[in-house]
């Protein structure tokens, strides 16, 4: 029995109760005063769609906005992290929610931080601020051997599977997405009814279990694939080899979280964990990772294909980048996930102690790309924590072309990280399959919040680039972001993380001193 209905059958007995005793005993009324409010408020709560904690702890769940209301500095300002560079979650939410939700999102009193602490970063404005005259820029996704190239925002949707969250969550996103135009990664869970219901964009993601797309061992079944890489709201395909959160690990869904449905949509047995394989089956070298990618880019009809990886041993992506050359087959995008990355069920050493963190992987991936001179033909993704339209601004600095978040597009449809996302007791219905918590998750009302928080944060980047005197995305460089070193020093990006030269590690005279050990082990033929 669930809080909701536990209520609905104690204040009906209530009710009837102090009708009896109202009949002998006058004092009961003076009861009325007090239970029926509470039973009124609580039959609101129970109806209303914009607060699921209120759908599901009707009266009670009102401490929780009580408890906010009397700590106005969580609703006031923003602080981006602390003095240690740990971020600050509930003033990342409160900037979320209030993106959300359309309300404002201005702050009184300047700057709530230490601008001369250290680690502190910023933009410099321009005398002569650039005219907007695009209010929504566009990505083309598709190198030369892509015959139906995606056009993409520059913020979307990060992998999230219709496993980890629920039905009602997935839908919410993949609706707010297509009001948005933008598109959403179904996570390495499979294509669900639920991602297609609404008929936003997608970006399927195969990971090493094949879900999806696998036969009875588990291994990639080509005749599933092409069944749903050629549907039309497929716009990309991402072959996922890894991911920030438990990079080298594979994925994992706790037993309590496979349904019959989940099972069917996976094809995998009921009553286990479903546990991804730490490597993929279909390939073995760096080679044959191009080769599967050429394959499956042909099996779709020509849609855009690329991988995503936590960045690890440096000479691995190497070896990559060293097989594109020998093979000509390039990857239409990459999407480079941080070791900072979060997760519903993880180790607790992987998700602090393993992988790159997201800004060292990414300037390392452009800086090898540009290195072989490949740069100009693939795509990069960014996915980590990007919750204001300057973390976007900074990884585009460093490289990125557009950026994937998760987090933040849970908070929009009301997650509160309460961190019980692997226990199925999530307690606003994004992280459950438990029907009595996610059915209260308004399909409706948290799609137009995650569409609204999108349009905000796209609105927040094209001001700040403006604001700069830059007139395209595609015109920022690193020298265009500035971080204070100590109290008297400051750098920028440029001076802080130098480019390579264009080719230079296709001439072993002209390969930095630093990269030479790296790229002589790395070889097309194995990692």
């Amino acid at each position: 029995m669930t809080v909701k209905q536990f209520f609905i059958i104690i204040s009906t007995v209530v009710l009837i109760l102090i009708f009896l005793g109202s009949i002998v005993w006058q004092p009961v009324l003076w009861a009325l005063v007090i239970v029926i409010p509470v039973i009124s408020l609580g039959v609101y709560d129970i109806i209303q769609c914009r607060h699921t904690i209120l759908r599901l702890y009707p009266v009670v769940g009102h401490l929780r906005y009580f408890f906010e209301s009397i700590r106005p500095e969580i609703q006031q300002y923003f602080v981006e992290s602390d003095i240690n560079g740990r971020p600050v979650s509930r003033e990342f939410r409160a900037l979320v929610y209030q993106r959300a939700k359309g309300d404002r999102d201005t702050r009184p009193f300047g700057t709530q931080f230490d601008v001369y602490r250290s680690g502190y970063e910023w933009v410099n404005h321009s005398m002569a601020p650039a005219e907007i005259t695009d209010h929504h820029p566009r990505i083309s996704f598709g190198g030369p051997d892509c015959d139906r190239p995606y056009d993409a925002s520059p913020l979307n949707i990060s992998a999230m599977s219709y496993g980890a969250l629920s039905k009602n969550a997935i839908m919410a996103l993949n609706k707010g997405a297509r009001m948005g135009s933008f598109f959403q990664n179904t996570g390495e869970g499979g294509i669900s009814q639920y991602h297609l219901e609404h008929g936003g964009d997608l970006v399927w993601q195969v990971g090493t279990g094949y879900f999806g797309c696998r036969d009875l061992q588990g291994d990639f079944d080509e005749s599933k694939f092409v069944e749903k890489a050629t549907l039309d709201v497929v716009k990309m395909i991402e072959i996922k080899l890894s991911q920030g959160a438990k990079p080298g690990h594979g994925g994992i869904l706790p037993a309590a979280k496979v349904t019959k449905e989940i099972a069917g949509i996976r094809h995998v047995p009921m009553g286990h964990d479903v546990i991804s394989p730490p490597a993929h089956s279909a390939f073995t070298t760096p080679e044959g990772l191009l080769e599967f990618i050429a394959r499956i880019r042909k099996l779709s009809g020509g849609k855009p294909v690329g991988f995503k990886f936590c960045v690890g041993n440096q000479f691995e992506f190497m070896s990559v980048c060293k097989a594109m050359i020998k093979t000509g087959i390039t990857p239409d995008f990459i999407t480079i996930d941080g070791g900072e990355g979060g997760t519903g069920a993880a180790p607790i050493e992987l998700t602090n102690s393993v992988g790159m963190p997201l800004r060292d992987g990414l300037i390392f991936v452009n800086n090898t790309l540009i290195g072989v001179g490949l740069r100009n033909k693939i795509r990069l993704i960014a996915s980590g924590k990007a919750i204001s339209a300057f973390h976007m601004l900074r990884l585009m600095a460093l490289g990125a072309d557009t950026v994937n978040i998760a987090r933040a597009m849970m908070f929009a449809i009301g997650c509160v990280q309460s961190r019980v996302c692997n226990t199925d007791l999530c307690p606003t219905g994004v992280a459950t399959q438990n029907p009595s918590r996610y059915k209260a998750l308004d399909v409706n009302d948290k799609s137009r919040r995650v569409h609204q928080y999108h349009e905000a944060m796209i609105k927040s980047l094209v001001e700040l680039i403006a604001v700069g005197g830059i007139k395209k995305l595609s015109d920022l460089e690193p020298h265009n972001i500035h971080r204070r070193i100590n109290g008297t020093t400051v750098k920028n990006y440029g001076e802080l993380y130098p480019c390579l030269e264009q080719g230079c590690l296709l001439n072993e005279d002209s390969i930095p001193d630093c990269w030479e050990s790296d790229w002589q082990k790395a070889s097309p033929t194995h990692w």
